[in-house]
């Protein structure tokens, strides 16, 4: 026993557990280590747009408790929508959202959605409700107006950075 109130290595690792996780089509694999385990946790259910329309049940990792597995994080595609300031993950092929990247943005982790977990039953879980409308105004432009705009940013941002005009 170690003499000091911090625990020790052995101790942390008998508190943790690491879940496999995936997309809906397989092409996302990852893992996620949780301490403590996942039945100990307060999953976070936000009312905001984004957590809403995603289907998010987030939890959050640091980032070193998150392996993507077999080359797949190159194949995750990334959404940034109101602010700008975090990307979404999802896969490109079946579309499961998979949670949100927080790298520089307050902490350095992950909000991971739950239900990317394998053979996880939602119903067992303690849930914490979010009130993210609150804090992050939902997007108001649905009629694709500003859509289109950020679109033709982006592609002037990839013609400048390629040198053409």
């Amino acid at each position: 026993m170690s003499s000091s109130s911090e625990p020790t290595q052995d101790e942390k690792k008998k508190n943790e557990e690491t879940y496999p996780c995936s997309c809906h089509c397989g092409s996302i694999a990852f893992a996620v280590t949780l301490s403590p385990p996942l039945p100990e946790q307060s999953v976070m259910e936000c009312n905001c747009s984004i957590c809403r329309r995603a289907g998010y049940l987030l939890v959050y990792p640091p980032v070193e408790n998150v392996k993507f597995l077999h080359g797949s994080e190159a194949r995750l595609s990334r959404y940034k929508f109101n602010s700008k300031t975090r990307d979404h993950l999802f896969c490109g092929y079946c579309g499961a959202s998979l949670g949100i990247d927080f790298h520089g943005f307050r902490h350095r982790g992950y909000g991971i959605s739950v239900r990317a977990f394998d053979g996880i039953d939602l119903d067992a879980l303690t849930y914490k409700k979010g009130d993210g409308k609150e804090k992050i105004p939902p997007y108001t432009d649905l009629s694709g107006v500003q859509w289109a705009l950020d679109q033709k940013e982006k592609e002037q941002a990839e013609h400048a950075e390629k040198g053409e005009n």
